[in-house]
């Protein structure tokens, strides 16, 4: 499959790019960025050609594997999914209800193929935890907590603009709700509350009784981050074992399940059932309420 990539940033060069560079399925031919030169950059390094006109990639591809912010990927996913293309995509699709359910049309209505990388859902010991938590079923409630650092020296993220905007919810919030969603079912309201060091505490009511807490943030001290993910129930409690591989070796996976057709548990269908709980969640933060999510 041909794949033409869309962004020039840190995640595209050293995730996206070098998994498609390295899959056998996959030939990344193209890649897009807004900056000539530094779509020329990392085209080069990749032997592929460089783009700055959108609709010329998509003619010379058959898929778009998108490293973007997710306001930009969400009007590119579409352009691309209009075009016919099968889509590759981060976390978040978008952000807001309405853009997701745009790409999510485009695609059934031209059946093709999705998949958005959250990149634990492809980490083969967090699949085997995520479908034998589901499969054990009894669980009352996940706890939640997820406290990382991404403003310190040297660290790709810190000057991203949307997650310095968004913060948290948006960027970790996609991988919290891409654990308990298969395992406690679809979130029917959102409660949240700010806390310090712009850490964001979500309670979740799910559609069948059973309630999330997560505690977000991308600025915790150096000392208190911390990343735990505890369902308890009936069985007791189970935790999520540390990820196994790198995010290239993961990536390399949602390439094989892009390729594989058919649907997936991490299509576009399941980002725009995420991207409804984090907009309800945004509302709940802006307006001090439970909100219900669309």
């Amino acid at each position: 499959m041909r794949f033409g990539l869309l962004g020039t940033g840190h995640w595209a060069a050293e995730t996206q790019g070098a998994a498609l560079a390295a899959h056998p399925g996959a030939e990344l031919v193209a890649v897009w960025g807004r900056d000539g030169a530094k779509a020329a950059a990392l085209a080069g390094r990749y032997g592929a050609t460089p783009y700055t006109d959108l609709d010329a990639l998509l003619s010379e591809v058959d898929a778009v594997s998108i490293a973007l912010p997710p306001h930009v990927q969400a009007e590119l996913a579409l352009r691309a999914a209009t075009a016919g293309k099968h889509l590759l995509l981060d976390k978040p699709v978008a952000v807001d209800t309405a853009s997701a359910d745009r790409i999510v049309a485009a695609v059934r209505e031209r059946d093709l193929s999705s998949v958005v990388f959250f990149t634990n859902r492809f980490r083969d010991n967090i699949v085997r935890f995520v479908e034998e938590t589901a499969a054990t079923g009894g669980w009352l409630g996940a706890r939640v907590t997820q406290f990382a650092s991404i403003f310190q020296p040297g660290s790709p993220y810190g000057a991203s603009a949307w997650r310095r905007e968004r913060g948290a919810l948006w960027d970790i919030g996609p991988h919290v709700l891409s654990v308990v969603l298969p395992v406690l079912g679809p979130v029917a309201e959102v409660s949240a509350v700010a806390g310090p060091r712009d850490t964001t505490h979500l309670t979740l009511r799910h559609t069948g009784g059973p309630v999330t807490t997560a505690s977000l943030t991308l600025d915790a001290p150096v000392g208190a981050m911390l990343r735990d993910t505890d369902f308890y129930g009936e069985h007791g409690v189970v935790s999520m074992p540390v990820p196994e591989g790198s995010a290239v070796s993961a990536f390399g996976a949602a390439i094989d399940r892009l390729l594989r057709g058919g649907p997936d548990p991490c299509d576009v269908g399941f980002g725009r059932e995420v991207v409804a709980v984090l907009e309800a969640g945004d509302i709940a933060l802006r307006e001090k309420r439970p909100v219900t999510v669309a």
